[in-house]
């Protein structure tokens, strides 16, 4: 079965009335070669597995299961149960989970079916829901290699872009703690059924051993970071003493402490020195 020819796809969704959900950002990618190279590229091998989120109708999960020794896809929507059945029905080291992979135990997920293999995470990301599964991966702090994702380009450019320049904001603050992020290669709009409206880009996040800084309280840190960045376009003074509710001049004196400029903005700080500054709003 060609799982990209439009066609078909087709032909076996209405077999199972099937529907896309605009509210779970259902787009199902049609393009051949992009799902080969995602599984090529997220480096899974014979003896690895697999946690893929957001099958839709299996294109990707075929090619995981060429390459891994398993694969078990987590699937929230359940009128995507049968359609997977007939789709995958080849694939005998798939394992389909009807899930919400926000509330899944993914720790005792590897545990349950990849004791003593090498674990990848490769997925479709719904636009939707792609900043909240990025984070709830990276804090989970997985036994895996590697996590490669498909995600709405803007994300992209904002989950890979480097601590201190334009594009980062607290995500990508959040993501270069855990992670080392870095773009593949691009997806265009025509590459789906249904067409999203925005490209796609297709990202490699690499877990760190060790973060790049020491942090005394994570929290606290996070809790500095998403203030820091609550107002974009003004300083990042303005943000803290609202997001931390704390006056303008403590704020103030920390940065100075710091050793940085009042007038600085979120955007383009260092995570040492948001890690100072961190330190000098709790000292």
């Amino acid at each position: 079965m060609d799982l990209t020819d439009i066609t078909t796809v087709k032909r076996v969704l209405s077999r199972h009335g099937f529907t896309f959900s605009k509210s779970l950002g259902q787009n199902f990618i049609t393009d051949p070669t992009v799902c080969p190279k995602m599984a090529d590229l997220c480096g899974v091998s014979a003896g690895a597995g697999v946690i893929e989120i957001g099958p839709g109708c299996g294109v990707l999960t075929v090619e995981l299961a060429k390459r891994a020794a398993k694969v078990v896809t987590i699937e929230l929507d359940a009128r995507l149960l049968p359609v997977l059945a007939e789709t995958l029905d080849g694939c005998r080291n798939v394992e389909v989970v009807n899930a919400d992979v926000l509330k899944t135990d993914l720790a005792a997920l590897i545990e349950e079916h990849f004791a003593g293999m090498p674990v990848y995470v490769c997925a479709n990301l719904p636009y939707y829901i792609t900043s909240p599964v990025v984070m709830y991966l990276l804090q989970s702090r997985l036994p895996v290699e590697n996590i490669t994702v498909m995600v709405q380009k803007e994300a992209a450019d904002r989950l890979c872009a480097k601590v201190g320049e334009r594009d980062s904001g607290a995500v990508t603050v959040a993501v270069n703690y855990y992670a080392t992020a870095e773009k593949l290669f691009g997806v265009g709009k025509g590459s789906f059924t249904p067409a999203p409206k925005v490209d796609s880009e297709v990202i490699r996040l690499t877990p760190r051993r060790e973060p790049p800084v020491a942090i005394a309280d994570e929290k606290r840190f996070f809790s500095v970071v998403r203030s820091a960045f609550s107002q974009r376009r003004k300083t990042a003074v303005n943000g803290l003493s609202s997001g931390l509710s704390l006056s303008k001049d403590r704020v103030a004196a920390a940065l100075e402490a710091a050793g940085l400029p009042v007038s600085v903005r979120a955007e383009t700080l260092s995570m040492e020195q948001l890690a100072r500054l961190t330190d000098a709003l709790f000292e």
